[in-house]
């Protein structure tokens, strides 16, 4: 309704193609799998946190938002040329509710269990130091700049290699892998080598972003 806006609001739409026989559907994840994150994570959340006032530090830093076309082409050009481009599983954008979320819905989508490793996942020690002011888990802040692959164990250390060569793959690394059970769960391995469970998020660690 006319006037009734008090913020900015923005409205886009973004064109591509489906190229054959390329399948990243959710519902792919395979017991064997590895799994990839292409960088940081929390950057994104906690820019937006820090930008509202909700954290009155000096910091620097930014908003992770990218273009990823061009490392979707590149890992596909690699798995297509040492393996098969079928070798890519899955693929997502961990953006509301973070990374576990997202590797959640891949879990459930595909009945597996996926088992992270704490010491393996990236986060600033600026990121970890506002989540721990605001009672927040890095593993659930959003992300507006990258992705995670699930991706046969054959091909997955190339990916990353060939990653690394892209501006938005630098930090890319392997965190975990897919096991067959418990299903629907995801499950991290912590620094003291134990293990918990992962859960969905439910509601909104922040108020939304877009």
């Amino acid at each position: 309704q006319r006037g009734s806006a008090d913020k900015i609001f923005i409205n886009t739409s973004g064109i591509g193609m489906i190229e054959s026989p390329v399948n990243i559907s959710a519902a792919r994840a395979q017991v064997g799998d590895k799994v990839i994150l292409s960088g940081l994570i929390g950057d994104h959340g906690t820019t937006i946190m820090i930008a509202r006032g909700e954290l009155d530090l000096e910091t620097e830093i930014e908003s992770d938002t990218a273009p990823l076309n061009s490392l979707v082409k590149e890992m596909l050009d690699e798995a297509a040329r040492t393996s098969t481009v079928d070798a890519i599983h899955c693929m997502r954008d961990p953006t509301r509710g973070g990374l576990a979320t997202t590797l959640n819905e891949i879990a459930l989508a595909s009945e597996v269990c996926i088992e992270i490793r704490e010491d393996r996942i990236p986060v600033r020690e600026e990121v970890k130091g506002a989540c721990e002011i605001l009672g927040l888990d890095p593993l659930y802040v959003a992300n507006e700049g990258k992705l995670v692959a699930i991706v046969s164990a054959d091909v997955a250390e190339q990916l990353v290699s060939r990653m690394k060569e892209n501006a938005y793959g630098r930090e890319a690394c392997i965190i975990g892998e897919v096991k067959r059970e418990p299903q629907g769960i995801v499950a991290m391995r912590t620094g003291f080598g134990g293990t918990r469970i992962v859960d969905m998020l439910v509601g909104e660690q922040l108020p939304r972003i877009c």
